[in-house]
């Protein structure tokens, strides 16, 4: 095999291997007829994590988990003490969402580990293999739980106490799954890391309109993260006069239009969301006496964040109507920056291929965002089909796939080893 280093591995990138792990890992938890359902520490999520386990075990890796179950694979034989370059992401999904969102960088990840070898690359430090827990946050908040307790910047027992619709808590559910992952080693929180990559799919429609294959990202912009909660008074719906109401329904909703009056934005920059609104007792002839309902509020300019994001609680209470409201923060995640060195080396890799590129800001949060607090990050975008993310209709071609992997893996052979060669 002939070439630069950076040449040599994409060229070992085996885009059948990488359809062929694709399909197999998009079938745990698969939806008919398209889309996947794999939220975090359900028995879906471990059930995909053995098959990558078996994928490890294959190449002479070994598997650690961590307690708040991210998951590191590392060859069996390689002991130095150096730093690690860690590459991955996440494998849980939406409760109805797409097989790429995430699957992808663990795919992409695991070829390049593969490419790698095949290629003969000589690493200069330890490569690991990352899974990111609860990166999805929907069943337990807050999103990209399992790199903020790993970066040190949610506590452990916050997170582990964290409880989904039904009651159940974080630590209870990995408690339970935990014996599923037979062989795999228990592993300390928080390991010095020398670099760390993640390959991704855009979620947006950006790189698909500019007919661009590989998006190089230099950012990715803050989030906020607010649950409200409003109490009022269950009544008859036919015999409670209005003015004795205390409506939550009503009130929510007041809440609900001024925040979207407060977050209009001409220039389309502000992304403002409310995801989930649970309404009680949810009877047809009962006035609601409580509502739940959640906020997401993202932007690039911290400034922005903090100045709209702090107007909130106010605004609720303004329109509370009588009624009680309590608003909690759930995630204040400010904008990040990834690391110019590593852009560089994903920058440089896609040119030596011969691959197509663009600088691009992340409106998706990500792994990468707590990981670029502890140490120099990059991401690696492919588009996806009219943008679309968090649906059934996620899609990616599989070409788009291939070509990202081979500039994940050209990257990362820059950074491993001297890429002159």
């Amino acid at each position: 095999m002939t070439g630069t280093i950076v040449e040599r591995v994409a060229a070992a990138v085996d885009a059948d291997r990488l359809s062929r792990r694709h399909e197999a890992l998009a079938a745990i938890g698969g939806l008919q007829p398209s889309g996947l359902s794999r939220e975090a520490y359900t028995e879906a999520d471990f059930e995909a994590r053995r098959l990558v386990v078996s994928w490890a075990e294959a190449r002479g890796y070994l598997a650690f988990i961590d307690p708040i179950g991210n998951m590191f694979f590392r060859r069996a034989d390689d002991d130095r003490p150096e730093p690690p370059l860690v590459i991955g992401s996440h494998i849980d999904s939406q409760p109805a969402g797409g097989p790429y969102d995430g699957q992808f960088g663990v795919l992409a990840a695991w070829e390049t580990v593969e490419a790698l070898e095949d290629a003969g690359a000589e690493m200069r430090v330890p490569l690991e293999v990352a899974i990111w827990a609860n990166e999805e946050g929907s069943r337990f908040q807050p999103t990209t739980m399992g790199s903020a307790v790993f970066a040190g910047r949610l506590p452990l027992e916050e997170a582990l106490g964290s409880r989904d619709t039904q009651g159940r808590t974080v630590g209870q559910e990995l408690s339970r799954l935990r014996p599923a992952l037979s062989g795999v080693a228990d592993r300390p929180l928080g390991f010095p890391i020398a670099a760390f990559l993640e390959a991704h799919i855009e979620q947006g429609p950006i790189l698909e309109r500019h007919g661009t294959p590989i998006g190089v990202v230099t950012s990715i912009q803050g989030l906020r993260w607010f649950t409200v909660e409003v109490t009022g008074s269950t009544g008859h719906a036919g015999t409670t006069p209005v003015a004795d109401r205390r409506d939550a329904f009503v009130a929510a909703t007041e809440m609900a239009a001024a925040l979207r009056e407060l977050m209009d934005d001409p220039g389309d920059t502000v992304r403002f969301t409310i995801g989930r609104f649970e309404v009680r007792p949810n009877a047809p002839n009962t006035i609601p006496g409580s509502v739940l309902f959640t906020i997401d509020f993202r932007h690039p300019d911290q400034e922005v964040l903090r100045r709209l994001g702090d107007q909130v609680e106010p605004i609720c209470r303004a329109r509370a109507g009588g009624c009680e409201v309590v608003v909690r923060e759930t995630l204040d995640a400010p904008p990040t920056a990834l690391d110019p060195a590593i852009s560089r080396a994903i920058s440089q890799a896609a040119t030596a291929l011969g691959i197509a590129q663009e600088e691009i800001t992340s409106g998706a949060t990500h792994d990468a965002k707590y990981l670029a607090m502890v140490c120099p990050t990059g991401m690696v975008f492919v588009p996806c089909r009219n943008g679309i993310s968090h649906s059934v209709l996620e899609h990616v071609e599989p070409e788009q796939m291939t070509l990202g992997t081979r500039v994940l893996a050209g990257a990362t052979a820059r950074l491993l080893t001297d890429a002159q060669r």
